[in-house]
């Protein structure tokens, strides 16, 4: 069989095997510790579980479901962004529900690229963005971040002849691996440079509602003027520990809006109603519900660095995400690090150049795991660079 050149010169996706190596591992008898994927292990609230379970019971919701999500949803999320950003979105007009905002990234490459334009990725990147560029025959043009710079892109120093070609920017705050977070001032520069260089910027916000110590990451949406040239996306995967539930959100530029819910309306037929119901549930929850499960991500963070660190991997507090970034220990590339703790300890982390060549010397590590087992992890590291 002749497969297309997509499909052909398509990686696999790193978690996709890293699933696997780990499935293997266990079923040879390896107690695997495994602070690899940002899974939230924490159950989804309950609360959120029973509205799930009510609406599977009534058989209006066993049909096909509205293809753009139910009008009451766009009304949830209009109503939490009000609260959470103060931000006003029309609910018909500025929001389109997704099936998780990693296809709606897929989506909104494909309606902004053609073959041969240029997509500006930051590096390190969420694996997504360049082959939401790729699969459309755009060329991904890397933006390193450097630690020395907070994890932003100097957007000044892309070359003029990129910028005549280039369409798109990517960003992602706070950032995917890095767990850096960008400001007003950033976000008002990149809103002015897309403007005068006729770009669509592309705003991840993923980890929107995982942050410590009250520092809330701001939404692009915020600075004035901002939904003329960007959207942004959303995720209760991360927010409400639903990431089995595929629920995300499209706000932004109506124009792009509506361009992917068109796309996605010739792909699949909506989200399953009783899941919609369940996200509506969630984005009415208690302020005091996130700050209670950010307080167990927090303790996690502040154990994962110290023991980073004890172990002479550099680290950084984080202010929001669920990843640590760390550096490798000296004489370790980042893969051949990963691949010796894996081997020796049955401790799983992430090398840093699964997303990008600038996250060489560096591993992600999630918090995705009780102290218990982050303690055990940290324990067998010691006893394995000792």
């Amino acid at each position: 069989m002749q497969l297309s050149n997509l499909i052909n010169n398509l990686p696999p996706y790193h978690f996709a095997n890293a699933k696997k190596k780990i499935a293997d591992r266990k079923a040879a008898g390896v107690d695997v510790i495994s602070l690899s994927m940002g899974d939230p292990d924490l159950p989804a609230p309950r609360n959120v579980i029973d509205r799930l379970c009510q609406a599977m019971q009534e058989t209006e919701n066993h049909r096909y479901p509205e293809y753009f999500g139910m009008r009451p949803l766009h009304e949830a999320f209009a109503a939490w962004f009000k609260r959470r950003f103060d931000v006003e979105l029309t609910p018909e007009r500025d929001i389109l529900p997704l099936l998780g905002s990693k296809e709606g990234l897929t989506y909104v490459g494909a309606a902004v690229l053609n073959a041969g334009d240029i997509s500006l990725v930051p590096d390190p990147y969420y694996p997504v963005y360049v082959t939401a560029s790729a699969t459309v025959g755009a060329i991904p043009y890397m933006l390193p971040l450097r630690e020395q710079n907070g994890y932003l892109p100097d957007l000044e120093s892309i070359p003029a002849h990129v910028l005549a070609k280039a369409r798109l920017l990517w960003l992602n705050y706070p950032n995917n691996p890095t767990a850096a977070c960008a400001g007003p001032a950033f976000f008002e520069h990149a809103v002015a440079f897309a403007r005068h260089h006729n770009l669509v910027i592309i705003h991840d916000m993923a980890y929107a509602e995982v942050y410590f110590d009250d520092q809330r990451p701001m939404s692009i949406l915020q600075v004035p003027g901002a939904s003329e040239v960007a959207v942004e996306l959303h995720s209760l995967s991360k927010t409400y520990n639903m990431a089995g539930f595929r629920v995300g959100m499209l706000v932004g530029n109506p124009e792009l809006v509506s361009a992917v819910g068109r796309l996605k309306s010739n792909i699949d037929s909506g989200m399953f109603r009783p899941v919609q119901y369940a996200a509506i549930e969630a984005l009415n929850l208690p302020a005091s519900w996130l700050a209670e499960r950010n307080a167990i991500y927090r303790r996690r963070r502040d154990l994962l660095v110290e023991g980073c660190n004890a172990l002479g991997m550099r680290a950084h507090n984080t202010t929001a995400g669920l990843y640590i970034w760390a550096a490798t220990p000296d004489g370790y590339s980042a893969r051949d690090f990963t691949t010796w703790l894996f081997d020796k300890t049955g401790v799983f982390l992430t090398p840093g150049t699964n997303f990008g060549d600038a996250g060489e010397g560096y591993v992600r590590i999630s918090i995705t795991a009780s102290e218990e087992r982050i303690a055990t992890a940290l324990q067998r590291m010691k006893e394995a660079l000792r």
